[in-house]
């Protein structure tokens, strides 16, 4: 299996060194790409060129839109493009964004950026090599980056 990680430059917390080292430590050293782009809005077509041009069975687009009404818009248009991309290729691209106002200051924000994205990955490990045990998750109210919210 070939993993695609896409990040941006203009997150604030290197989010793929973190979902990297997270499956580096679970399921060792797992053949991945790693592409950089700008923003979120270029998310979507370089994880497309993953799937399509790098064989990659599987992406994680990571960013961080900042607290602007302007960024917003820039996510909802990216998470729309990433599920777009999704559904041309009929592969999974995990969107992990962490949205700047989520944090209470800036420790509490890297935090919650390395634990999501590290969670997210996780996620992915359960996806591409332990899917029972992804399945024995659902309806529990589990949450990335934050503590669990449990099930109803």
């Amino acid at each position: 299996m070939k993993i695609g990680i896409c990040d941006t430059t203009f997150a604030r917390y290197d989010l793929a060194a973190a979902a990297i080292d997270e499956i580096k430590q679970h399921v060792g050293n797992q053949e991945y790409v790693r592409r950089t782009v700008p923003g979120v809005k270029d998310l979507p077509v370089a994880c497309k060129k993953l799937i399509e041009e790098d064989g990659c069975d599987i992406v994680m687009a990571l960013g961080m839109p900042g607290p602007e009404k302007i960024d917003k818009t820039c996510a909802h248009e990216a998470s729309t493009g990433i599920i777009t991309a999704q559904l041309m290729t009929n592969t999974h691209i995990l969107e992990v964004f962490i949205h700047e106002e989520e944090g209470m200051d800036e420790k509490d924000l890297k935090i919650l950026a390395d634990n999501r994205a590290r969670e997210h990955a996780q996620n992915l490990i359960k996806m591409l090599f332990k899917p029972e045990k992804m399945k024995k998750e659902a309806g529990k109210g589990v949450r990335e980056g934050r503590p669990d919210v449990g099930p109803l």
